[in-house]
């Protein structure tokens, strides 16, 4: 690629330049072997390096954030007070979904953490159209406007955002510096964390829905960030996939790890 392409490329990566971005084309294997398309980025903290694999659709390309929106919605939740503490408790409507964690009472903690999209949907209801546009703009949160229901739009391809951008919330949240209570920041970050041992700290949302519903193109999402010895690694993957069976449920996360097995991470040495 020409130095002047290369620098066209760049322009709109969220704090990118020629000098602190490796394009990895290695990871392009992760993809093809799990059959999805997709990009991959991981910002190190202390460097201001970037690794990403497939630049275009990094910076360039916008998706629905399925349930990496609950990372927003329970910022929003807790700040306007719809959300009392991460122990509040939704009663379950009754009605039985296909994934039985979400089938019964849930807490916030728990509710984020299986994913639940009943709760949220009810958290959303109640922040409301205008209160939870007020916080859209104040985030800058992808697309930003609310033009379907208040409890689908981030679900129904309405709203959208880059995975670029969702690097930078992330890496905002880690550093308590969204236009929240420190506290709120401190509670949503508590339930990411998935993984806590010797050799690291692995935390994330994921995030799963559909390009449209004539297609039912698989759109997937892990976003988050991985510490080892008390350094912040931030990381996206997005990827899509046309099969009918994909299982995004398992594969979001395989490619996930193998990659961060790949770059180095897991075993306690960066």
């Amino acid at each position: 690629m020409k130095p002047v392409a290369f620098v066209l490329l760049l322009m709109g990566c969220w704090a990118c330049s020629p000098n602190n971005v490796k394009i990895d084309n290695s990871l392009e294997k992760y993809f093809k072997e799990n059959k999805v398309e997709g990009c991959f980025a991981l910002l190190d903290n202390g460097t201001g390096q970037f690794t990403i694999y497939n630049m275009p659709r990094y910076r360039d390309s916008s998706f629905l954030p399925a349930s990496t929106f609950k990372i927003v919605n329970s910022l929003i939740g807790l700040q306007t007070g719809r959300i009392v503490n991460d122990s509040m408790i939704i009663k379950w409507d009754g009605i039985v979904r296909q994934v039985p964690e979400w089938n019964q009472d849930l807490s916030m903690y728990r509710a984020f953490r299986v994913s639940s999209v009943p709760y949220y949907q009810e958290v959303a209801r109640r922040i409301g159209k205008d209160t939870m546009q007020f916080w859209l703009d104040s985030l800058s949160y992808g697309t930003k406007k609310i033009t379907s229901a208040i409890d689908t739009f981030w679900l129904d391809n309405s709203l959208k955002i880059k995975p670029d951008e969702q690097l930078g919330l992330v890496k905002k949240l880690y550093f308590n510096q969204l236009p929240f209570f420190k506290s709120n920041q401190e509670t949503v970050k508590k339930a990411m964390l998935f993984e806590d041992n010797s050799n690291y700290r692995l935390s994330y949302k994921t995030g799963w829905g559909f390009w449209n519903e004539t297609t039912k193109k698989h759109i997937g999402w892990v976003v988050g960030w991985i510490e080892e010895n008390k350094h912040p690694y931030f990381f996206v993957l997005n990827l899509e996939s046309s099969d009918p069976d994909f299982d995004m449920w398992n594969v979001r996360m395989k490619i996930v790890k193998d990659i961060l097995g790949h770059l180095g991470f897991l075993q306690g040495k960066m």
